[in-house]
């Protein structure tokens, strides 16, 4: 369950705010904020939307595996 550590460093590392992440995904920032703090389980399309926006894979962000 610590992917959601993950999203948040990978969120960091590109410098984004949460809102400006909700705001990619279509939500509003406090619906993403409970993704990222683990009050809420992230669904399929928005782990892809994700990989897709930080050109990583789902695995990544799953931390199923360590390679980017």
């Amino acid at each position: 369950m610590a992917f959601y550590r993950r999203i948040r460093d990978l969120r960091e590392d590109n410098d984004l705010t949460q809102s400006e992440v909700a705001n990619y995904l279509g939500m509003k920032q406090p619906q993403y904020h409970r993704y990222e703090s683990g009050l809420r389980d992230i669904p399929t399309d928005v782990l892809i939307q994700l990989a897709k926006l930080y050109n990583t894979s789902v695995d990544y962000i799953l931390e199923i595996t360590d390679k980017p």
